[in-house]
């Protein structure tokens, strides 16, 4: 019997649709009383989401632009607190989402790798165990002692990749990364993924490419306005987001 890694039981979030610009006190707290009596100052970015997913399982989520998927991987990594519902998580989980995020630019890129680390909870030790394997999967050996700010965007997003999917999380959360970089390097980076899935560790991805999906994916769901109306082998789901995008 498959053991379950994430939970996500009647999840929902709602987000201000604007930001309340502050004058004076008199004026700030009028317009923040409105503001929090209307609900049509909010949008319902997840609503009443369910979803299991078990141990050693690739999991996919495809959708359009605002649909809700970053914000579920957001919501299973901690970052955002659900208005209502609770998800339960077993194991360290890592979320990769953006270029660099957490970089610091005037750091070298093996400045950056002790960086990320620490962010990510590991010592300079383990650090520094991992570097070679870290600065080789990157191919970044001429460039790792150089300022991140002398490097391209994927440049930075290889070095992310490689920092994250070494230190061998029991969750990985991966948002819009794997179409960077060449063909080798998008190959490479499955590769890496389908490892990490053999020790019963987990991954879930966003992406809009379909072909990686279909790869690497054993299941997908479909988000739709903050509700998950799709969940299936990739091929089904896939084809269900092609029919309703006719």
């Amino acid at each position: 019997m498959s053991k379950i890694a994430i939970e996500v039981k009647n999840v929902s979030i709602k987000f201000p649709k604007t930001r309340v610009t502050l004058g004076t006190v008199e004026s700030s707290l009028m317009k923040l009383a409105k503001f929090r009596k209307s609900e049509q100052d909010f949008f319902v970015a997840l609503d009443g989401i369910d979803l299991e997913v078990n141990e050693g399982e690739i999991l996919g989520i495809i959708g359009r632009n605002g649909s809700g998927k970053s914000t579920l991987l957001r919501t299973i990594s901690g970052i955002y607190r659900p208005d209502d519902g609770i998800i339960r998580s077993k194991g360290q989980i890592t979320l990769m989402a953006g270029l660099g995020i957490g970089f610091n630019v005037n750091l070298s890129g093996r400045e950056n790798i002790y960086l990320y680390g620490s962010i990510l909870g590991h010592s300079n030790e383990t650090m520094n165990d991992l570097m070679d394997s870290i600065i080789e999967f990157a191919d970044l050996n001429g460039f790792i002692d150089q300022p991140l700010r002398t490097y391209s965007a994927g440049m930075r997003a290889r070095l992310g990749f490689s920092i994250a999917s070494a230190v061998k999380p029991d969750i990985l959360l991966i948002d819009e990364v794997l179409s960077v970089g060449d063909q080798e390097f998008r190959e490479k980076s499955m590769a890496r993924i389908l490892e990490i899935v053999k020790g019963s560790r987990t991954v879930v991805l966003v992406s809009h490419n379909f072909s990686i999906m279909k790869q690497i994916c054993t299941r997908l769901i479909m988000i739709e306005n903050g509700r998950i109306t799709s969940n299936g082998s990739p091929e089904e789901v896939i084809t269900s987001y092609s029919e309703r995008k006719v």
